[in-house]
């Protein structure tokens, strides 16, 4: 029994990752014949069999990380087996006798490479196939057993009319002339075990024209800044039992469109967007905040109209109302047109920073991320504050980067210091 200790194929590498197996326990393969694609930090390698012989155990599974003279898989070669005294075996193996090891190394190395669905070649002739643009499963190999050499794809590129599924497929073209409904059902049935395939269609498929014509049609920058939020938090902590009785939850979230709103109407190209046909900039006096959700549907951006006008507790429960009947499927248009800017919470669900897409045609989109405690410096001294990220990109024709940081800096402002956001706000 041979152990294959995974090697050193990366120039010094310590440790590789199994991406696929190309066998599986109790194949039968031939010496050379690829095995497993192993791959490190410099290179993807296609390690192939020592000997003929016998797949016994395979000891990783895909995605594992091994390290270097760790044994992968054990194979039993073939003068380590004996044929079973049964008389099916005759059957089974050709040539095959009682005690006759000769006929099983003739079936292993009689079978042909195609039958595995890969073509033995090299990582490097791969690498030149891929350059050359040539499929290399339609090469047929000159090299021993088969194997794909150089000198095969400049023959292949010279002449692409021989390939190897013309040669492989030549009975099977001919069975499908015959009855070409029954094999379309096969080929339709082997696709469908490989792939899933699912109509693009409602409001995923809306959603995907959105953001093509919206990256298409705008020059992204995104704007990366923390936050601290203790001082906030204190204050939503001190108003839980006034919303309790309002039977209102009250989060994070309607503070952040109450310090957006303040610092869109003192930054008013982050509240525009631009009118393509007439070649006008539209500054918008109105502020409509449209807040994403995430529904089994997809993500729908119900839009709070008049956002500025609204209390703390208002926008608490609108929000949650919005949000509930985007899951339920039940908005009207109405509620989902019209934002001039729009909030994007993947706080709950985690994340230290993105690159938002805007919604078209708006100039901006802010992402909200996880709060977590960190070690921050305050007055030279390390401290441990409750941090958040924000990520806000920005539409670059109508905004520049330091009017953006201006932006965030504003709202920073008003979150950190929460007192002057309740004195500001109107």
């Amino acid at each position: 029994m041979i152990e294959f200790k995974l090697p050193d194929v990366g120039e010094g590498m310590h440790e590789g990752e199994i991406i696929q197996w190309l066998i599986k326990e109790g194949d039968a393969v031939a010496q050379d014949q690829p095995i497993v694609e192993v791959q490190t930090d410099k290179v993807n390698a296609e390690l192939t069999a020592p000997t003929t012989g016998v797949v016994k155990k395979i000891l990783f599974s895909e995605g594992d990380i091994v390290e270097v003279g760790t044994t992968i898989f054990t194979i039993q070669e073939e003068n380590e087996m004996s044929v079973p005294e049964n008389d099916s075996m005759e059957e089974d193996i050709p040539n095959a006798q009682s005690g006759n090891v000769k006929g099983i190394a003739e079936h292993i190395t009689s079978k042909p490479v195609f039958e595995a669905g890969r073509v033995l070649a090299t990582p490097f002739v791969r690498q030149m196939a891929r350059e050359m643009k040539v499929d290399i499963q339609q090469v047929i190999g000159s090299g021993p057993a088969g194997r794909i050499i150089e000198s095969d794809l400049q023959k292949f590129k010279e002449n692409n009319s021989i390939t190897r599924e013309s040669a492989h497929h030549k009975d099977d073209r001919i069975l499908q002339e015959k009855d070409p409904m029954k094999n379309a059902d096969q080929a339709k049935g082997t696709e469908n075990e490989w792939e899933e395939r699912i109509l693009l269609k409602g409001i995923r498929k809306k959603i995907a024209e959105h953001m093509v014509k919206s990256v298409s049609t705008i020059p992204h920058v995104t704007h990366v800044d923390e936050l601290e939020m203790d001082r906030l938090k204190e204050l939503k902590d001190q108003l839980k039992a006034y919303s309790d009785d309002k039977d209102i939850k009250l989060t994070f979230l309607p503070f952040f469109v109450k310090a957006i709103v303040i610092a869109l109407k003192e930054f008013k190209t982050l509240n525009a967007s631009i009118d393509e046909k007439t070649n006008e900039i539209i500054l918008k006096n109105y502020y409509h905040i449209g807040i994403a959700t995430n529904t089994n549907e997809g993500l729908i951006v119900p839009v709070i109209k008049h956002a500025d006008q609204k209390t703390i507790f208002q926008l608490a429960d609108e929000i949650r109302q919005l949000a509930a009947q985007a899951r339920e499927g039940k908005l009207s248009i109405n509620q989902i047109t019209g934002s001039t800017f729009t909030i994007s919470n993947v706080g709950p669900i985690g994340g230290m920073h993105a690159t938002p897409i805007i919604n078209y045609p708006e100039a901006a989109i802010l992402a909200l991320h996880k709060m977590e405690p960190r070690m921050v410096v305050r007055d030279l001294e390390g401290v441990i504050r409750l941090m958040m990220n924000m990520s806000l990109s920005f539409d670059h024709r109508l905004i520049d980067g330091v009017t953006a940081v201006h932006f965030t800096n504003r709202i920073k402002e008003l979150l950190e210091n929460p007192i002057r956001l309740v004195v500001e706000m109107r």
